[in-house]
């Protein structure tokens, strides 16, 4: 059984009034225990409409969510529980600090999930620590920090919950790529530690190449594609349709498949490509 299964997933705003539009038009996926899944589209493609569903913040129009074979919905009043285990960091989340302290704010969660003072303290302690936010902050007020502090402090918010699933809409957005490179590096050393499943949008396709083992396509409010990332970025003229783009070393080393260089296709990193391109190379006695 999948822990988080979507069937026939539609969400459709103003529904029934002349602005009425299909955000989300019959979904049907699995997603396993412990994947790092990425989602990529482009702008207004549904994706934020698709994670908020997941998250349980919206409820789908027509088809079904499950956590762990049962439906999200079955039971309204406490959907606030899902979301303890599906937790949804929104794009810019730095915006949703409001506490006296980073402390307190990252406490906020574990706080109302009815934890004790002592758990509440370990949670904080170790989300922290996970997103390598420095202990001295912890007493700061939250809008005393740097971009990239206020980034992290946001995060561990959500990470304190220790949900099931982490989601996170375009959590790079903004950063300069030395914040960018960070972020991600916490994010997925977080996910290889806890073992937990990490969803990530963003449209940064080396990001999620960089990190992700399967890739949902959104277009147009359908699914388009949910493979490896490695097929789905083999897909170079499929997604250029759709108005993405494959990482730049892949289109690089397409460009050397097209030349005739013996090498893999959908090749995802730089170290991937040296490594290929350096054994081409030995072969050859070039090296």
């Amino acid at each position: 059984m999948s822990l988080l299964s979507a069937r026939g997933l539609t969400y459709i705003y103003s529904q029934g009034m002349p602005t009425q539009h299909v955000a989300v038009d019959h979904l049907d996926f699995d997603i396993e225990q412990g994947e790092f899944v990425g989602i990529i589209g482009h702008t207004g493609s549904g994706k934020s409409t698709l994670v908020q569903m997941l998250n349980g913040l919206l409820k789908p129009t027509a088809g079904t969510i499950e956590l762990d074979g049962v439906n999200i919905w079955s039971k309204p009043k406490e959907i606030r529980a899902i979301r303890f285990r599906v937790g949804l960091v929104f794009q810019y989340p730095e915006y949703q600090l409001f506490e006296e302290t980073v402390a307190k704010d990252i406490a906020f969660g574990p706080t109302n999930m009815g934890l004790d003072a002592q758990q509440i303290e370990n949670r904080v302690y170790d989300a922290a620590k996970f997103v390598d936010l420095k202990q001295e902050l912890l007493e700061k007020s939250p809008f005393d920090l740097s971009g990239g502090e206020k980034r992290r402090a946001a995060i561990a918010g959500v990470i304190a919950m220790d949900p099931d699933i982490l989601i996170l809409d375009e959590p790079c957005a903004g950063l300069d790529p030395v914040g960018r490179d960070i972020l991600l590096s916490q994010i997925y050393n977080y996910h290889k530690e806890r073992g937990n499943t990490v969803i990530l949008v963003s449209h940064s396709m080396e990001d999620v190449a960089t990190v992700c083992d399967r890739v949902m396509v959104m277009n147009h409010a359908k699914l388009e594609m949910f493979d490896s990332a490695q097929n789905v970025f083999s897909r170079r003229d499929e997604l250029s349709a759709m108005g993405l783009r494959v990482p730049q070393i892949t289109s690089i080393v397409d460009s050397l498949i097209e030349a005739g260089f013996p090498l893999s296709k959908g090749v995802l990193t730089v170290d991937r490509a040296v490594m290929e391109i350096t054994e081409f190379l030995k072969k050859e006695g070039r090296l």
